[in-house]
């Protein structure tokens, strides 16, 4: 399911994968201007100086299919592929973006610690974030702009995404278990009972530093700058009130919500994963996806569970394995992707014609009573290991409905025999609470639960 194959890197577990730039149908609507809100939709009219003004104007670029997933956009004679479009993702709606979304190409994503103790602050905090993220992801700037304001003030934007298109940005957010602490926020008896703090797995070597989190924003994008810049104005708005714990830049998606399109590879070259859930399909995603009203925490209703993991793959050992080993650990071929004994990548696995270690084998959904998570992981390398070793790996994301019923038993069952364990460790870890969508302009990020 997981673990750089699976990593939950490869497994069977969910991904499918594809290139997202064509991905998605549908009729498109214009996102962009409509987004932008006045101060009063905050609760408070916040100074230029608090960094949020709502005068700043920018572009709203794109077409954008429902359903969260974005269509094609006609240039000229042809049909241009979104992610060559610059096309915006609508913020607005019943779910995050960024979760059934077409996968974009990069992301940064970072974990944020409260720093303040004053709920009223982190209550404004969420508004301004939210009110920040309706123009960035419709390619517009933060209050008065990157520059033309008073001279002797930091202006309200970092400037560095000024004339690049939107680009698909998708921005989500999430709570972590210890924003529920006693004594913090007063919110201890409004923590779901499925937001559990994660078991400790056989092999892991965490982190601290790369672990845990009160709030969570992914940031994804088809130009890397354009997550970048939405992140670092998120944490510079945030000034005060939360800080940065750690954040993980990701390139080379792993995993696809749009079935159809050719198959992604992680870093070990094999094809990662093959079975991710469908973002346009509806049922899948309320069955496994979308928490209901009826899982508990009702503020949590249309939201989701968010496992990350960053998992460091042992590149320079793998590189001199055989490739039947490489295919043995894995239960697929490298070039097609078919399971053992099939042709075909989207051919039925017959699990028991692996090995009993194979990574997939143990990761497919039909191994775990038909469990399965919705996966957007990336690649990443950063730099070394000071050993002279690549420090490269899988940054494993995956949604699901109850972490209890998902990824806990998958990854004590990759964590207890999967033959890829050699290869891979996992050595960051978090989970989130990922509320629903913002409704409209009134709204924002965790409402329901702060209000």
């Amino acid at each position: 399911m997981h673990r750089a194959g699976d990593g939950h890197a490869v497994d069977d577990q969910t991904t499918e994968g594809s290139p997202e730039a064509t991905e998605g149908a549908g009729p498109g609507t214009a996102a962009g201007a409509g987004s932008a809100t006045d101060a009063a939709d905050s609760g408070a009219a916040p100074s230029r100086r608090a960094l949020l003004g709502w005068g700043g104007a920018g572009l709203a670029l794109g077409a954008v299919a429902a359903g969260g997933t974005v269509a094609a956009v006609r240039g000229g004679d042809r049909i241009e592929p979104a992610a060559e479009s610059g096309a915006a993702v609508p913020f607005h709606g019943t779910h995050q973006a960024g979760i059934a979304t077409a996968v974009q190409d990069r992301l940064h994503f970072a974990s944020f610690d409260v720093t303040t103790k004053d709920r009223a602050e982190l209550v404004q905090l969420l508004k301004d974030w939210t009110r920040a993220a309706e123009r960035m992801t419709a390619g517009r700037t933060i209050g008065e702009g990157a520059y033309g304001g008073v001279a002797e003030a930091p202006p309200d934007d970092t400037g560095e995404a000024l004339g690049l298109k939107p680009s698909r940005l998708s921005l989500t957010v999430g709570f972590g278990p210890s924003l529920f602490a006693e004594n913090r926020f007063g919110l201890a008896d409004r923590r779901p009972d499925a937001l559990v703090d994660l078991p400790g797995f056989p092999g892991d070597n965490l982190d601290p530093a790369r672990t845990g989190g009160d709030l969570c924003v992914q940031a994804c994008a088809d130009d890397p700058q354009v997550a970048v810049h939405a992140i670092r104005n998120l944490a510079r708005i945030g000034f005060g009130k939360v800080a940065v714990r750690w954040s993980q830049l990701g390139f080379g998606k792993t995993s696809s919500t749009t079935p159809g399109a050719q198959t992604p590879r992680n870093l070990f070259g094999f094809k990662d994963g093959t079975e991710n859930i469908d973002g346009a399909d509806p049922a899948a995603l309320d069955r496994h996806v979308w928490v209901s009203a009826k899982d508990g925490a009702g503020w949590l209703a249309g939201g989701s569970y968010l496992v990350a993991r960053r998992i460091s793959m042992r590149i320079e050992s793998w590189d001199r394995t055989s490739l039947q080993e490489q295919e043995d650990i894995f239960g697929r071929d490298k070039g097609e992707g078919a399971p053992v004994g099939k042709a075909h990548e989207h051919d039925k696995p017959n699990l028991k014609a692996m090995l009993p270690t194979a990574h997939v084998r143990l990761a497919h959904p039909d191994a775990h009573h038909g469990v399965r998570m919705l996966r957007r992981g990336y690649s990443f390398t950063d730099g070394t290991d000071g050993l002279g070793r690549l420090d490269a790996g899988l940054f494993f994301l995956a949604y699901q409905r109850d972490v209890r019923d998902a990824f806990i038993p998958v990854q004590q069952s990759l964590a207890r025999s999967d033959a890829l364990n050699e290869y891979i460790q996992h050595v960051g870890s978090a989970v989130f609470a990922v509320p629903p969508g913002v409704r409209d302009t009134g709204d924002w990020w965790g409402r329901a639960l702060v209000s």
